[in-house]
């Protein structure tokens, strides 16, 4: 099975950002999403972004790669670098691997092939589950079960799951971006600021509304806003 890099570039000087793009693009099985010369505009667009692999510059201004790393859960990390002494740092944030700069072409490639090995493995062992800090205490939810999230009308920090049994359950104090950050993004989709639908419940949607076979206790089934923010993305996730 063939397994694609889908990386994000950070990097504040842009020499050293198209040398960094043209080494990926002369790579097989590496797509370059988005790159990035400003760290706070790469945090802004995380959510809209669809990706597993990061290779980032440490020394930046406003944010350092190592505080950038932070908020990259589960994804593959690179860090590229001209100072030695941030390698302890990068290595205990599980990074792939840590090159020094001027970055040579045959130690990026030993990097990105380091990083396709992990993927592949990450692939072939992939979860169907995870525990979710819920009102319930600590619930073991299968993602093939959950059908639709949504903000709590009592508490936007908490967020409300419409599972396949018709029950609900909901998880405490959690963004959509953490919750983004576990689920397969290939079976799940952000599709406005309040909610997010599992793929495969989808019966039809036009360029603003999508329509569900998630049956609501009215007896009516589930209709969602499909906002222009989502809207390319989800397009991309259910023609995949």
């Amino acid at each position: 099975m063939t397994t694609k890099l889908k990386c994000l570039l950070l990097d504040d000087e842009l020499p050293a950002l198209s040398y960094m793009k043209v080494l990926c693009e002369e790579i097989p099985d590496v797509e370059v999403v988005k790159a990035f010369n400003d760290p706070v505009k790469f945090l802004e667009a995380l959510p809209q972004l669809d990706f597993n692999t990061c290779i980032l510059d440490i020394q930046m201004p406003e944010y350092t790669g190592l505080e950038v790393a932070q908020h990259l859960r589960d994804k593959l990390i690179i860090f590229t670098t001209a100072y030695k002494e941030f390698a302890a740092e990068a290595f205990d944030l599980n990074a792939v691997d840590y090159i020094r700069k001027p970055l040579q072409k045959d130690r990026f490639e030993k990097a990105i092939l380091k990083a396709k090995n992990l993927l592949h493995n990450q692939k072939n062992t992939e979860k169907t589950q995870a525990l979710w800090n819920t009102d319930k205490g600590k619930t073991l939810l299968a993602f093939n079960a959950m059908l639709y999230i949504t903000a709590s009308e009592t508490d936007s920090r908490d967020k409300l799951v419409y599972l396949e049994n018709g029950k609900t359950s909901t998880i405490k104090n959690t963004s959509f971006e953490q919750l983004l950050s576990i689920l397969p993004p290939e079976k799940f989709c952000r599709v406005n600021k309040k909610e997010i639908i599992a793929l495969k419940t989808v019966m039809h949607f036009t360029s603003d509304e999508i329509k569900t076979n998630i049956s609501l206790k009215s007896g009516n089934t589930l209709n969602l806003t499909l906002s222009d923010v989502y809207r390319d993305e989800f397009k991309l996730k259910i023609k995949a």
